[in-house]
């Protein structure tokens, strides 16, 4: 009875990514280390994470060689984002508007009489 094996991937993939992993973890920390501030500094640190959060997904999570899931995993979870947020600007419109309804205009506050 013979049984099917998933796909296997070489070992030396997963060194080559683990070498480029350290190597972008190490350009990151030597951004704080040579001391660049501003906005190079947060671009670049923004840039060395995303690179760094790309080869993790797309070869650890195996989602390079599975499209669809690459797919679903960028495209739905900002779009359910979007869609919550609308939720969340509507229900903040209504209360706005439902307070002034019942509480009124905002007064402005009562100065102290006896200072």
């Amino acid at each position: 009875m013979a049984h099917d094996q998933g796909q296997q991937h070489p070992i030396g993939l997963y060194l080559k990514i683990w070498g480029l992993l350290f190597v972008l973890s190490t350009a990151s920390y030597l951004v704080d280390y040579f001391h660049f501030h501003g906005y190079l500094r947060w671009t670049l640190i923004i840039i060395f994470m995303l690179l760094k959060a790309g080869l993790i997904v797309s070869v650890f999570m195996h989602m390079l060689w599975e499209r669809l899931a690459l797919l679903y995993a960028i495209l739905v979870p900002p779009l359910l984002l979007l869609v919550l947020l609308g939720f969340g600007a509507l229900e903040g419109d209504y209360t706005f508007g439902d307070r002034g309804t019942f509480f009124g205009p905002a007064s402005p506050p009562a100065a102290a009489e006896h200072r």
